[in-house]
């Protein structure tokens, strides 16, 4: 996911801040791009690619060390804040037009995940008419036709309701605003074995002969359709029981999730951080394998429900465990391993005191999906019963503060001298352990 952000709110020229230019010409909510009406989609992508490609610039900008003011480019600690602070309000700013940005797309995603679904529909008569070729038309392709046009008629009409949240893709977008990969795979299941039973169906309410409409109802029997239907229960079962570890654990604090700016078909692949997830991955695979072999049978024999043999079935229910077992062994709570005095070049060994700059080592840190500049910003270091913002440190192509590993903060001059605690509160407001410090006069 790519870092995200706009050109620093209060720009400085001459020692003078400017309040409000940033937000004019990053597009946000300026009559030019429409930002504020979320159903112009052009406007709204619009003016959060202007306000990320200003962002990026002013902050390389301030990693070379310009756009600084002179009244605190005298004072190292003075003009990283001053910088942290530009490069947070500015963060907010471009995530508010990245919310107008994603909520225009979702309006129109509606139509396209529609027009996908008729699409599948007409490839659909394509090969039936290429098959029909020698054959002739039967009462099956006839009923796989029909099958065919009333799903896509009532996925077209639950896309409209649903035309505000993604259309078609409205229940399988989870809370996080992701893709979900155990709704996606259960959906599927779903869909196409209501397409399988649709099909019997239009074959028995035109077939004739006694001994073919028993034939029909013969290839719903559960010995034929065992494998298939155990698959089906085991899918739809870990779609449920998935959402519900994930809720236990983001309460619970042994888990970080941060809501993305919109969907991508890449979460189906991917942890929250859009790394490949090999438990994700060869779940989908896995799946998508089993639904092309049970859709091949069904042409084969579209009398009876597919049956799926159990060795293919125990193969999806295989990867369905190892999906749900990544499920419960992902996340974990920041940890906090030690917290020692920043030390720069030529600096005496001393104890901490105020003003000093605090080097907190550990883990967990930054969770999936929190490399965007908004999130990072949210990020507090509790020393005692102050709440010091971790800084913003700009590099060239991202930030070297905070990190997963490392944050650095300064003591403020309110904490009070003697034992204090510390601990870490990170975007997504888990807490760390304590680590107990000692600060001297």
């Amino acid at each position: 996911m790519g870092e995200s952000g706009v050109q620093p709110h209060g720009a400085v020229r001459g020692g003078r801040r400017e309040s409000g230019v940033a937000v004019q010409e990053a597009g946000h909510g300026g009559a030019d791009l429409c930002g504020d009406r979320p159903e112009c989609a052009c406007g709204a992508r619009e003016g959060h690619r202007r306000a990320v490609a200003r962002f990026l610039l002013k902050r390389d900008e301030f990693a070379a060390g310009q756009g600084v003011p002179a009244a605190v480019a005298h004072s190292p600690s003075a003009s990283r804040q001053w910088v942290s602070e530009e490069l947070a309000q500015s963060a907010g700013l471009v995530a508010e037009c990245g919310r107008a940005e994603g909520t225009a797309w979702l309006a129109r995603l509606w139509r396209r995940t529609a027009g996908a679904v008729w699409a599948v529909v007409v490839l659909l008569l394509l090969v039936q008419a290429l098959t029909a070729i020698g054959g002739g038309w039967t009462a099956a392709r006839g009923a796989g036709l029909v099958a065919a046009l009333v799903v896509a008629g009532v996925l077209t009409a639950a896309s409209w309701f649903h035309r505000a949240r993604g259309g078609v893709l409205a229940p399988v977008i989870g809370e996080d605003n992701r893709l979900s990969t155990s709704r996606t795979v259960a959906a599927a299941w779903v869909v196409f074995i209501g397409y399988a039973v649709l099909v019997l169906a239009g074959q028995l309410a035109v077939a004739s002969a006694h001994e073919e409409r028993d034939a029909l109802v013969a290839g719903l029997e559960l010995g034929r359709g065992a494998g298939l239907v155990t698959v089906l229960a085991v899918v739809c079962g870990i779609a449920v029981l998935v959402r519900r570890v994930v809720v236990l654990r983001v309460l619970g604090q042994r888990l970080q999730k941060l809501r993305a700016e919109r969907p991508r078909a890449a979460d189906l692949l991917t942890d929250d951080a859009g790394r490949g997830a090999f438990t994700d991955i060869q779940y989908v695979v896995v799946s998508a394998v089993a639904l092309v072999f049970v859709a091949v049978r069904l042409a084969v024999r579209p009398q009876q429900l597919p049956d799926l043999p159990w060795g293919l079935a125990v193969v999806v229910l295989v990867s369905a465990a190892t999906y749900l077992a990544g499920k419960y062994a992902d996340g974990g709570r920041p940890v906090i391993l030690s917290v020692v005095r920043a030390r720069e070049a030529g600096d005496l060994d001393a104890p901490i005191r105020t003003g000093d700059d605090l080097e907190i080592r550990g883990a967990g840190f930054v969770p999936p999906g929190a490399q965007r500049a908004e999130l990072l910003a949210r990020m507090v270091v509790r020393i005692g019963s102050v709440h010091v913002q971790v800084p913003l440190v700009p590099v060239a192509g991202g930030f070297s503060n905070p990190t997963d590993t490392l944050l650095t903060v300064p003591v403020p001059a309110d904490v009070e001298p003697g034992q204090v605690v510390v601990q870490v509160v990170t975007a997504a407001g888990v807490e760390s352990n304590r680590c107990v410090v000692e600060v001297t006069d």
